[in-house]
């Protein structure tokens, strides 16, 4: 008969298992490295889990993860970036992907994920008012010269992109809008591709 788990045991693993990257068997290796050790490794991450959960916010600019106490992430606060280029990424593992492969010289809009109508998940849940907001403030003063759709080549990364591109031409048909291209291949997420693809698909967008 095989061996049943204490139920907090089996809650731990099911909880780990919600987190990206974590299938039954890592969630399962985690909970038991965690539980295991005696180093007092839970007491630390649950302290910084909540100081993280306390102090970090989202940036009133790009919805970037920051814990200034202004909201203003360093990025939006940079002089020396370019605030008339604005990219729009999934997510912050995606905007430092970019970032990190230092060809991006502008600003950038971080989304809560991509459009999922198969899981429910609408404009609203991802942020698209949020970023409406946010290019209708800089069409007002005529800050924007592009904005680049940086999401994902997977087909909930091109129903976003499409989906927003769409609405960006109906509601400002002057604005120049470019989407991310060669090099980046189909079914691929940003933050796991190496920094000179994304180079690359940086400077071919299209």
């Amino acid at each position: 008969m095989p061996i049943r788990l204490a139920p907090a045991v089996q809650n731990l693993i099911n909880e780990l298992q919600k987190l990206p990257g974590y299938g039954p068997r890592s969630a399962q290796r985690a909970a038991f490295h965690l539980l295991e050790d005696r180093t007092d490794q839970i007491e630390s991450l649950r302290n910084a889990l909540v100081n993280a959960k306390r102090e970090v916010h989202h940036c009133h600019l790009c919805h970037t993860l920051t814990d200034d106490p202004d909201g203003i992430c360093p990025v939006c606060r940079d002089n020396d970036r370019d605030h008339s280029i604005l990219c729009i990424v999934e997510s912050v593992g995606d905007q430092m992907a970019l970032d990190s492969s230092m060809a991006w010289p502008g600003v950038y809009f971080v989304l809560s994920g991509r459009l999922s109508p198969v899981q429910g998940v609408g404009p609203a849940d991802i942020g698209l008012p949020d970023l409406i907001e946010r290019i209708d403030e800089g069409c007002k003063k005529d800050a924007f010269r592009e904005i680049v759709v940086a999401t994902s080549y997977t087909p909930e990364g091109d129903a976003t992109a499409y989906y927003i591109i769409d609405l960006l031409k109906k509601r400002w048909p002057d604005l120049h809008v470019t989407r991310l291209a060669r090099g980046l291949p189909s079914g691929i997420e940003i933050e796991y591709t190496d920094l000179n693809t994304i180079a690359n698909a940086v400077y071919s967008r299209r």
